[in-house]
């Protein structure tokens, strides 16, 4: 009877050893995901529903895996075979769920949620499960996610969970303007477990939001003296020191030097799985080093149906360019816009490196078309599409030019070179009038006048707008001017004189063409005037013909036939 007894015993403490086997290796699944080691969960919770294949949460977490990679498809095939083998587990609809959001599909989403609601409403898991798929989206639903997170609160009543205010927090974090919400429910999360580091992180990055990157830095840190192989807070130390390169042009060079590294760290962390150095590839974008990253990039290889590849052409492209091999830049951007099944996934920056790639080939009409393309998506890129403009304006290509400078000062009015633009729109404009299309002075004019409600002591437009308002003058006033020009040419005067005398020196040019127009439309009703505008020429350039010409015109006895000469 002892014997029998003993084997009992025996075989109990077996399964139990089997069940906190499996319940520590889920346990490790789950912080090989929260800690972004993909390729080691994925490997983890194969061999769980491998070895426990009744066991429907391993599915479900196998498929989150495959949703934070971005392979839909096989995460849904996960979820459904979740339920197959575990019917009565609500989380897998939860799953399916997910992945229907993801695609854009919220109808059967809610019937997948609605599905595993009535499999799980009294445990709270369900509704954080569903309240986190609303949130981890690329564009969240809030108003759907915040109920069921409520509700999970609710149902979790002894607060035991420090998941759920996790995720009540990201939900406020993710909005931005809510961090203060979010604040005291990271605070909940740390009162229930005080080593959660990803809590600790999540207070890190509000405070970089906020700028305070001293303060963000040293809150990561806490995180790394808790778990100094928690590869994202190296993660996120690393992006607040590059933010924080970019804010302080003292330590720039330190803090990105420290970025990058700390950035290597958390490659080094995540078992360097192609998800944890695609990421890395794209921080090395965001630190601009593109020497680095063409490398890098050169070494990801995944299959030819991978979702992810579409991420991988971009960088290649991205870093072909950057590193001036323009061709290659060209060849991979042709591909990555070739993937017509990722159409929705291109970004205003795909067209604006396109366009650049075609400039640099010589391709400049295409480099219009694809820069203009990146504008309408992203207006701050407008000077991109201002170089372009720049490039026809310096080879004289007036007519190629007009219409580029046109699109620039209308896409974005906050632009800090709007005035500079306004002048090249304005010249470009005025050079295809020839001074005799009168339509196209008007438009010259018109971004002039523009220019000056910008920068009112731009002294060259009031020139420009003498210049055109001469050539209507002489359009609609031929037989008998009314001088349009006079005051345009007398406010430069005035600018470059009195309120800028330190320009005259360079305005030579700019002053002795108005001084002979200002002078040839005073002879007409004051000799002495005109001639003391004809001198001040003279003083400027001695051998000016025209100046000449007027004072002797103007010094000799009265001609009733003879008219002044013709001002230039």
């Amino acid at each position: 009877m002892k014997m029998i007894k003993k084997g009992i015993t025996l075989s109990l403490g077996l399964v139990m050893m089997g069940a906190a086997s499996f319940a520590q290796s889920l346990a490790d699944a789950k912080k090989a995901i929260d800690a972004e080691q993909y390729q080691k969960a994925t490997s983890m919770l194969k061999t769980l529903v491998s070895s426990q294949a009744k066991e429907g949460e391993n599915y479900f977490y196998l498929g989150n895996v495959y949703l934070l990679t971005d392979v839909v498809d096989s995460a849904r095939a996960t979820y459904t075979a979740g339920v197959a083998a575990d019917p009565k587990n609500a989380l897998n609809y939860v799953g399916l769920g997910h992945a229907d959001l993801i695609a854009k599909n919220p109808t059967s989403a809610k019937t997948n949620f609605d599905k595993a609601l009535s499999l799980g409403a009294k445990n709270y898991q369900t509704y954080l499960a569903i309240g986190r798929a609303y949130i981890d989206q690329e564009t969240p639903d809030y108003t759907s996610a915040l109920p069921n997170l409520q509700k999970a609160d609710e149902l979790d009543s002894k607060d035991k969970d420090p998941e759920t205010f996790i995720a009540l927090a990201d939900f406020y974090a993710s909005q931005k303007t809510k961090n203060s919400e979010a604040y005291p429910m990271y605070l909940r999360a740390l009162d229930i477990n005080p080593n959660s580091t990803r809590s600790i992180v999540q207070i890190g990055r509000m405070f970089k939001q906020a700028f305070s990157f001293a303060d963000a830095e040293n809150k990561v840190k806490e995180a790394i003296a808790i778990d100094a192989n928690y590869g994202p807070a190296y993660r996120e130390l690393a992006e607040i020191q590059m933010q924080w390169s970019r804010a302080d042009k003292a330590t720039a060079e330190a803090k990105r030097n420290e970025a990058l590294g700390n950035m290597r760290k958390y490659l080094d962390l995540t078992d360097k799985s192609f998800d944890s150095r695609l990421r890395y590839a794209q921080f090395l974008v965001y630190a601009g080093d593109f020497e680095t990253l063409g490398k890098e990039v050169a070494t990801l290889k995944a299959e030819a149906n991978d979702p992810r590849n579409f991420v991988v052409k971009r960088m290649q492209a991205y870093s072909a360019i950057e590193n001036k091999n323009y061709a290659e830049g060209v060849k991979y951007m042709e591909e990555l816009f070739g993937r017509t099944q990722d159409a929705s996934r291109i970004l205003g920056d795909d067209y604006l490196y396109l366009g650049r790639a075609y400039s640099e080939t010589g391709n400049d009409s295409l480099a219009v078309i694809n820069i203009t393309k990146a504008v309408k998506l992203d207006s701050t890129k407008v000077e991109e599409l201002a170089t372009i403009g720049k490039k026809y304006f310096t080879n004289k290509d007036f007519v190629r030019a007009a219409p580029i400078f046109k699109t620039v000062v209308e896409s974005n009015s906050k632009n800090p070179l709007l005035a500079m633009n306004y002048y090249y729109l304005g010249s470009a404009k005025y050079m295809n009038s020839k001074g005799e299309d009168r339509s196209k002075l008007v438009e010259a004019d018109s971004a002039f006048s523009k220019l000056l409600a910008v920068a009112p002591d731009y002294e060259v437009a009031h020139l420009y707008r003498a210049r055109i308002a001469r050539a209507v003058d002489g359009i609609d006033n031929k037989e008998a001017p009314k001088g349009l020009a006079i005051p345009f040419y007398e406010k430069y005067v005035e600018l470059v004189t009195v309120t800028k005398p330190e320009k005259a020196a360079s305005a030579t040019n700019g002053l002795v063409e108005a001084y002979n127009n200002l002078g040839a439309y005073a002879a007409t009703t004051d000799k002495e005037k005109a001639k003391e505008y004809f001198n001040k020429v003279l003083a400027l350039a001695p051998t000016n013909q025209t100046a000449l010409d007027n004072i002797k015109f103007l010094t000799q006895p009265a001609t009733p036939a003879k008219k002044a000469p013709v001002k230039k």
